[in-house]
């Protein structure tokens, strides 16, 4: 692997990615701790809206976002239901991105598609000198991103890492799989490509079985359920102007299976 950040080469931008919601003050006591550890560094918002203690949802989140940032990026991603207990902290190197996250599968995404990687847990000495046993979003992710963002090699954050802890596979295995994430809308993403659904067949999830395609929100009849490819790559099942997810009641890690091959309608 070439690492590159070692040799100085560093984007001033950092991220965020947390459960925390925008109510509390724990996203701006994250931020007020970069700027005085690194004044120069530019932070944005990837999302404070993870579902609390969802860490499939937050490895979706971040291996969404994380490519559009240029290389050098620090991402401090927090979704954390282990604070203060022995789970670890841990930097990671991937595609010329940094990442500073716990070690309990937040990161499985990213790390699942990278084509190498380098894992080190956070030294104490990074974070501030008193470390709560409830905020290490504030207390030691927050000042370990800076200072990485300020220049300090990585090689010299923490001990390698052998074992980040990995959350299954999202890839899908004889014809199943699970769902992603729920976004907003109510799109249901999936974790199928558009190569795993064959022709004529659908996608199972619960109780319903979704068979009609389509290219374009728009396209779809209102009031029906329908397959497309989003943004993300993936295959979603949606409703036009409407929530699929509450339709069918489906929520993150659901699990998505192939139907049968029948008629499919296919709508452009």
């Amino acid at each position: 692997m070439q690492v590159e950040v070692d040799t100085g080469l560093r984007s001033g931008v950092i991220t965020l990615t947390t459960d925390f919601g925008t109510r509390d003050h724990y996203v701006g006591a994250m931020k007020g701790v970069i700027a005085t550890v690194a004044p120069r560094v530019d932070v944005f918002d990837i999302t404070h809206g993870i579902p609390q203690f969802d860490v499939s949802e937050g490895a979706f989140a971040i291996a969404q976002a994380c490519r559009f940032y240029p290389s050098g990026t620090v991402h401090v991603v927090v979704v954390d239901p282990g604070v203060g207990s022995l789970r670890r902290a841990i930097a990671v190197l991937a595609e010329g991105h940094l990442f500073i996250a716990p070690d309990n599968g937040v990161l499985s995404q990213v790390l699942e598609f990278a084509d190498s990687f380098e894992a080190r847990t956070i030294a104490s000495r990074h974070g501030l000198d008193s470390l709560s046993h409830t905020f290490h979003g504030r207390d030691l992710f927050a000042p370990a991103g800076a200072r990485l963002a300020s220049g300090l090699p990585f090689s010299e954050i923490g001990d390698r890492v052998s074992d980040p802890y990995l959350l299954p596979s999202v890839a899908v295995t004889q014809g199943a799989g699970r769902v992603l994430h729920v976004d907003s809308f109510g799109n249901v993403v999936t974790s199928f490509q558009e190569s795993d659904v064959p022709e004529r067949s659908g996608l199972k999830i619960g109780t319903a079985t979704v068979r009609l395609r389509t290219t374009s929100y728009a396209s779809a009849p209102d009031g029906q359920l329908f397959l497309i490819v989003g943004s993300s790559g993936y295959v979603e099942v949606s409703l036009n102007r409407g929530s699929a997810a509450d339709a069918i009641g489906a929520r993150a890690g659901a699990p998505v299976t192939v139907s049968s091959a029948a008629s499919v309608t296919v709508c452009d």
